[in-house]
């Protein structure tokens, strides 16, 4: 038997075995997490589909290849029509025939074909009509936890309008879902307090971070946060900082997948700190190159409320690498300018235009470069001293609009 039909039986056995048959778009129930917003007589809805979901509508697995469907409606209830931008949701995304050649199967096969047709068939137009509706889906890279969508539409008066979206979708185990943020504290725990009373409690606060048992210090306490929960999650996602994974089997060998082999692993767990006599209650990570390398922030609600609004305490931090424990074999290696880091967090949200307000209160004892405190790991950390205090808005604010609030002057560095 010739090698070349041989090679031809192979393809029809694996052809055979690997029939393309996805599911119909309706026989899928992801649209039952969906949203809608309207303004301006147009209405968007948007949905994502989870990774098992995607693989029913499009036959394969195409979030392990790095796509990700976002499924739009858009009803144009207007007499001239809308057009829809891609870039807004994406400037990443994928064109449908493009999504689908990074799913082909790796050998000669008409199924290909027939996935290049249904990306395509499936696909959310650009133009859409006066008094009509479209759907379709919309190829981005991978977002996992909560993802965060602008949609962007122009009319003929050349005004862009945007609809954002915050959509769970199914599939990461995120820290703070496990949290009843209601149940932390008892009715007659909350207080509230008035500007000077605020100050009070927070250059009151233990200096940092401790072990469960209260023991030993670790981290400071670098942060506050002023926010309803919605907003600040949302406003941190939006900028750029990842969910976390609580930790179990599949986030252990992700993590370690990705400390032996250099990937991100954007959603990796933090080891638990504690405050308030317990550990964090959400952490938010923005990573870089590697795992090695991240920003750390860490959040616990306080029994405190400031002009109705939550007040959270955090501490954040840079890793700046791995090294190597007798404790836990690995943990990350802070760097020591606590403060730039703190800082970092503030310009960051900055020019998101996600602040409201900046203050700095006194709390944790100086340390200089030439003395420096250690974390619990070990790791050395200089401080000036001060805690950030940040009000975050529910409405985009430009610079020259953030009141920085007269409480403490930071020292030159």
């Amino acid at each position: 038997m010739s090698g070349l039909v041989l090679i031809c039986i192979c393809i029809l056995i694996l052809t055979g075995c690997a029939p393309y048959k996805p599911y119909a778009v309706d026989e899928v129930p992801f649209r039952v997490r969906s949203q809608t917003k309207s303004e301006w007589n147009v209405r968007v809805t948007a949905a994502v589909p989870s990774a098992k979901e995607s693989r029913k509508i499009f036959g394969v697995h195409i979030y392990k290849r790095g796509v990700q469907p976002i499924w739009l409606e858009i009803e144009n209830n207007n007499e001239e029509p809308v057009w829809f931008l891609p870039m807004g949701l994406d400037p990443d995304y994928f064109s449908p025939i493009e999504a689908a050649f990074k799913n082909h199967f790796p050998y000669i096969t008409p199924y290909n074909d027939l996935m290049n047709q249904r990306f395509y068939q499936v696909k959310q137009v650009i133009y859409i009509a006066p008094g009509r509706k479209k759907a379709g889906f919309v190829f981005a890279p991978v977002d996992e936890g909560t993802k965060e969508l602008s949609v962007h539409l122009v009319g003929e008066d050349h005004q862009v309008r945007t609809f954002t979206f915050f959509i769970n979708v199914p599939g990461l185990r995120v820290d703070h879902h496990n949290v009843d943020f209601d149940a932390l504290y008892p009715e007659d725990e909350i207080v509230s307090l008035d500007e000077e009373g605020l100050r009070q409690a927070l250059e009151g606060l233990d200096c940092c971070t401790t072990k469960k048992d209260g023991n030993a210090q670790g981290d400071p306490l670098n942060i506050v946060v002023i926010g309803e929960s919605e907003d600040i999650f949302h406003t941190f996602i939006r900028v750029g900082w990842d969910e976390t994974e609580t930790i179990y089997a599949g986030s252990a060998l992700k993590t370690i997948g990705s400390y032996l082999f250099g990937g991100q692993y954007r959603y990796s767990p933090v080891s638990g700190l504690y405050a308030f006599g317990r550990r964090q209650d959400v952490a938010f990570q923005r990573t870089r190159k590697s795992i090695h390398e991240r920003n750390h922030l860490r959040l616990w609600l306080s029994p405190w409320r400031f002009e109705d609004k939550p007040v959270w305490v955090g501490q954040i931090s840079r890793d700046i690498g791995v090294r190597f424990t007798w404790k836990t074999l690995t943990t990350h290696k802070i760097s020591p300018d606590v403060d730039e880091t703190r800082d970092f967090l503030i310009q960051d949200l900055l020019y998101a235009q996600g602040l409201e307000k900046i203050a700095y209160v006194k709390g944790v004892s100086p340390a200089p470069i030439s003395n420096p405190r250690n974390n619990l790991t070990g790791d050395p950390y200089f401080t000036d001293g001060f805690r950030a205090v940040l009000w975050i808005s529910s409405e985009l604010t430009n610079f020259e609009e953030v009141e920085l609030m007269n409480w403490e002057i930071l020292p030159e560095r």
